[in-house]
């Protein structure tokens, strides 16, 4: 049967390795004022020089986590604001940073789509998410997909666990399919933290 998917969706949490308590805490981070990159809710984050920049311009890219929103005093009113993404560039009241709210656990599970149909015997494969970060700019949700084209064994952000469980998007012969990863380069866990971009 094909999947009722028709698109990717990012990365959404859902519960953590080991099967213990899945509190979806998050930590909070900073991005800098006038960042230049579109930050959509469900992509793959990292920190470069102490600021949260997008981790989806390589597959091989180190992450912290996944962001799940912003916070900021908007410059023109003055008000505290939230947004599920960051829609660039946003400099705030008095050129301060912009918080960012992102789901740090490194055991975190998140399910996303496959963008090709995926073999059992290729679970547990590592696999990237699409390089060019991209989203609804009315929702502010990811559009990102997993992408089968980029399996390796070992080098890539995020590992395969199993099919989500989803009756209408489990058919793994068909394209997006909804699976669970997890990361494999955590920034913290795997020594991938940066001092330049």
């Amino acid at each position: 049967m094909a999947n009722t998917n028709t698109a990717g969706f990012g990365l959404i949490p859902a519960g953590t390795l080991g099967s213990t308590p899945s509190t979806q805490g998050q930590g909070k981070y900073f991005i800098e004022a006038a960042y230049n990159a579109d930050l959509f809710q469900g992509s793959s984050v990292r920190i470069v020089n102490g600021y949260l920049i997008s981790a989806q311009a390589s597959i091989t890219t180190s992450t912290i986590g996944v962001l799940n929103g912003i916070f900021y005093n908007a410059a023109t009113t003055k008000k505290p604001t939230w947004a599920n993404w960051y829609n660039q560039p946003i400099t705030p009241a008095n050129s301060e940073n912009i918080t960012a709210f992102v789901l740090d656990n490194p055991f975190q599970l998140y399910v996303g789509a496959m963008d090709a149909a995926i073999p059992q015997a290729d679970f547990f494969e590592t696999y990237g998410l699409t390089v060019t970060a991209a989203g609804s700019e009315t929702s502010g949700q990811s559009s990102s997909t997993i992408t089968y084209g980029t399996r390796a064994a070992t080098a890539n952000a995020w590992r395969v666990i199993r099919t989500a469980e989803d009756p209408d998007n489990e058919d793994i012969t068909d394209t997006h399919c909804s699976v669970v990863v997890v990361q494999n380069l955590n920034q913290v866990n795997s020594g991938g933290l940066t001092s330049a971009s």
